[in-house]
């Protein structure tokens, strides 16, 4: 087995990889180096800073004692999806990685981190607190759009927004809209924002459904645009404002000198991690979404 393992391990860097490629949402990953694990396996702890603010100084009385607060909130995960796969021996009978390497590599590119990032987008759109029109608009042409992130960098000046890590989601149909409209004042308003990915619509949703793999209509897992759902034409996310953690973790490979059921190697693949927004950071997501 010393072999198998030796192997699996090669397979393991291959996930990180494709993650890392693929992800649209990779960039807001924190460091979290203020969190810690909580009492149980599935929650983290925050810290979160108060305080008084400025008061008056007194000639007679001096200073006016003021109130620092830094209390925990704890935070359960929100994510927690897997599958299991089987690959033949004989189909694979050189070396453990390169046929379920290469199996692995499609599920998730195809389907892990589409649902991951939809899930991601889907959670930070439905948070409280957060920025975003007043209802529903079609953006029909790239000067609508333009004035749409315009209006968006404004709102997050009036609330403050550092412009520092500010990252501009959208569709790449109105980027290139906006892109298009050949003035400075475009450019301008483009570059303002600190990085700017495209977001295909097919994993750009106000709200999804997660597929749970088990039940008649859902045998196929995966996700699906809820009901309520709407498109989401574009989103600003700083990115200081989320509280991303992720784990990534292939948990188990059983031979199939160990496998009971039959001639083939068994791999387990696991996603879990959380996608939250601080509740004193939430104006720093702006959501503009289809009507």
């Amino acid at each position: 087995m010393a072999n198998s393992i030796t192997l699996f391990k090669k397979y393991i860097d291959l996930l990180d990889e494709v993650y890392k490629v693929s992800s649209l949402t990779g960039i807001l990953d924190g460091d979290n180096t203020l969190v810690r694990m909580g009492a149980n396996a599935n929650e983290i702890i925050i810290p979160k800073l108060s305080m008084d603010g400025l008061a008056d100084y007194s000639r007679n009385g001096g200073y006016v004692s003021g109130n620092v607060s830094l209390t925990n909130e704890t935070v359960k995960f929100n994510y927690d999806r897997g599958r299991k796969f089987s690959v033949d021996n004989m189909d694979n009978e050189e070396t453990a990685g390169i046929a379920f390497g290469r199996l692995s590599g499609e599920f998730i590119r195809t389907k892990v981190i589409p649902e991951m990032d939809a899930f991601r987008f889907a959670m930070y759109a439905g948070s409280d607190g957060i920025s975003k029109i007043s209802a529903g608009a079609t953006l029909s042409d790239g000067a609508s759009v333009l004035t749409a992130l315009i209006s968006a960098q404004n709102k997050m000046d009036e609330d403050e927004v550092p412009q520092e890590n500010r990252i501009l989601f959208i569709t790449p149909t109105h980027y290139n809209a906006v892109y298009n409209v050949d003035t400075t004042k475009s450019k301008e308003v483009l570059n303002s924002f600190s990085q700017i990915v495209k977001v295909p619509q097919s994993r750009f949703y106000t709200a999804i459904d997660l597929l749970d793999g088990t039940t008649d209509d859902e045998l196929a897992g995966g996700f699906k645009k809820a009901d309520l759902g709407k498109d989401i034409n574009f989103m600003v996310i700083h990115k200081p404002c989320v509280l991303q953690y992720s784990k990534h973790t292939v948990n188990k490979v059983i031979s199939p000198e160990l496998n009971q059921d039959s001639d083939g190697w068994l791999f387990f693949y696991r996603a879990y991690g959380l996608a939250d927004v601080y509740e004193n950071k939430s104006a720093g997501i702006y959501l503009h979404y289809k009507e």
